[in-house]
């Protein structure tokens, strides 16, 4: 405080205000990670027990940051920056209500994708050059290592983000929606998930530190999930979905749309749109997409940025996507399929945790078998889709 009381400049106030809200980011990490600290004081120091160290080492692979206050204005300004792309997305590219062209879908999609690819890069020395405070311990070279385990979660997320848009093109499908509000309807959707997502990611990452035996949990789930996902091939009945009886139960909703209004108000009485009822669907479904792309996630790696990174990034250009597919999505007929033997995949290496030795090695068969296994249903399903549709 200036002398006389005078208020602080406008500089000040806004350093005042950064390092209040980078406060409050650092205490919420100490809450969910309170091992982060002592963690971060021992690198600085060197250790005479080789438990201790290796202890140390293990944590430091997971954790992945050596500074915490670095690794705030990190998490801060990542934060901020798909704040911008959202806004960018819905602002600019999608102000006005309208149709989406495939072309344009797909445009956007590569650019989306580009704008993955480019972080990456980011991300490569980031961690090559211990920006922040981020490390791999026992990754070296961490850039290297960082980058291929940010493209195999990307990569996984992205593809089981795909069967979540084929749920979606069914939830629109059973509700009519209008092409030129679905849009909108999606917008909406994949922002509740990105927030969605970045809470389980949080109290996931937070619950691996304090129950280290969870993993295995999180591996039985994927397996039997990809079981299902193989087994499964007709689609849900929507007419029967206990979200939707529950909803028309007790809130009434519109039989037509009113634009894209989500809430309507006639008499007094606040009613649904058919558009406000797909919403929560979506909502809904991407809950329980979460709970096989969390755990999958947590196979590839347990450094909290990647793990967090990766998934929004991919979550980021499914609208987009969605649009480039929704008038292929029966053609992508064995796709589902290959994403189940991914999930039985992943899930066995959850399992087999203690037994595999981690190591820059593994990180390149990970990734090479997400590629393999992703490519396959994708040809099989451009090959013999159209054949095994029409003989159906």
């Amino acid at each position: 405080m200036p002398v006389g009381g005078a208020p602080p400049t406008g500089g000040s106030i806004r350093e005042h205000g950064l390092e209040a809200v980078g406060g409050l980011i650092l205490k919420v990490q100490r809450y969910l990670f309170p091992d982060l600290a002592s963690v971060n004081a021992g690198r600085s120091g060197t250790s005479k027990s080789g438990r201790s160290s290796a202890k140390k080492k293990a944590r430091d692979q997971h954790l992945g940051s050596s500074d915490p206050e670095g690794s705030m204005w990190l998490w801060a300004a990542f934060i901020l920056f798909i704040f911008f792309l959202v806004a960018l997305d819905l602002g600019i590219f999608h102000r006005k209500t309208r149709t989406i062209a495939f072309k344009e879908a797909l445009k956007l999609s590569g650019v989306w994708i580009g704008v993955a690819l480019a972080f990456n890069v980011l991300i490569f020395f980031a961690y090559e050059h211990h920006w922040f405070g981020l490390d791999l311990a026992g990754g070296e070279p961490d850039g290297r290592t960082a980058a291929i385990l940010f493209l195999t979660g990307y990569l996984i997320e992205k593809s089981l983000g795909l069967d979540n848009l084929f749920f979606i093109a069914l939830i629109f499908s059973y509700f009519r929606i209008p092409t030129a509000y679905q849009h909108r309807v999606l917008y909406w959707g994949i922002l509740g998930a990105v927030i969605m997502r970045a809470a389980m990611i949080l109290a996931g990452t937070a619950l691996i530190e304090r129950v280290d035996w969870i993993l295995y949990l999180f591996g039985v789930v994927l397996i039997m999930s990809g079981v299902r996902m193989g087994l499964v091939g007709h689609p849900p009945d929507l007419e029967k979905n206990p979200i939707t009886t529950w909803t028309r139960r007790f809130f009434p909703v519109l039989p037509e749309f009113a634009g894209e209004r989500l809430v309507v108000r006639r008499k007094a009485q606040l009613l649904l749109t058919p558009l406000a009822l797909a919403l929560i669907m979506i909502e809904a479904s991407d809950l329980v997409f979460a709970l096989d792309s969390i755990p999958a996630i947590f196979s590839i790696t347990r450094d909290p940025f990647l793990v967090f990174a990766s998934n929004i990034m991919a979550l980021l250009g499914l609208r987009s996507l969605y649009f480039a597919l929704a008038g292929a999505v029966d053609r992508f007929r064995y796709l589902r399929s290959s994403l189940g033997l991914l999930l039985v995949l992943i899930g066995s290496k959850l399992l087999l945790k203690d037994v595999l030795v981690e190591g820059p090695t593994t990180v390149f068969f990970t990734l090479g078998a997400v590629a393999l296994i992703l490519a396959g249903g994708v040809i099989t399903s451009l090959l013999f889709g159209r054949r095994a549709r029409n003989s159906s």
